[in-house]
């Protein structure tokens, strides 16, 4: 789906609710391309920020405590209350007010929190994460927080191998890579596409 078409329907949206902020949420299965049409969204529209849901990742020292180590980036790995709270802070947002969002940094596998101005003046806010869909308690209100949320449809092939190339670029010898990928992301990924028949709007990879 050209670029095109999606600026288009956000400024719909926006005509659509005068005056008020537009929140766009982009999900998908894990190495599907979310981060990449975020950005380029945001850069084609000119006056969007993204405030992805990654940034929610609990450390890895709580991990560690509460035994998921071995399962981070699975839902029960996030803070997902807090991702809401940001989601209704971001849609109650009033002039003079900034909000900050948390980001996840790969290079040392930790959020940072505040790392990401939101000014009182961005009309769209774009959000992407694996989890927007999911039904069940919490994460069945966020969709209910966004505008319209949309699935990134990514051959399995094809996603399998941008997500091995990111593991390995940060750090994971080839054969790990290939594990976690076909793993532990595998088993996200299941979970992932079972919620796409929720999605406003589903479009192509990069």
């Amino acid at each position: 789906m050209q670029m095109s078409v999606l600026v288009d329907r956000v400024r719909a949206l926006q005509r659509g609710r005068p005056g008020s902020r537009v929140l766009i949420g982009i999900a998908g299965e894990p190495g599907s391309g979310k981060s990449t049409l975020a950005a380029a969204l945001a850069e084609a529209l000119g006056d969007a920020v993204v405030a992805p849901m990654d940034g929610f990742h609990l450390s890895n020292a709580e991990l560690r405590r509460l035994g998921l180590a071995d399962r981070k980036g699975a839902p029960e790995t996030f803070d997902a209350f807090g991702y809401l709270a940001l989601l209704g802070r971001l849609r109650a947002q009033k002039e003079g007010e900034s909000v900050y969002a948390p980001e996840y940094v790969r290079d040392v596998e930790e959020s940072i929190g505040s790392s990401i101005l939101v000014a009182p003046e961005v009309p769209v806010v774009i959000s992407e994460g694996n989890y927007l869909l999911l039904e069940g308690e919490p994460w069945s209100r966020v969709a209910e927080a966004l505008d319209e949320v949309w699935f990134v449809d990514t051959p399995q092939e094809q996603r399998l191998e941008w997500l091995a190339a990111r593991h390995v670029a940060f750090g994971k010898t080839p054969d790990a890579a290939r594990a976690w990928a076909t793993g532990p992301d595998e088993r996200n990924a299941a979970l992932v596409r079972a919620s796409r028949a929720r999605a406003s709007l589903v479009v192509g990879s990069r």
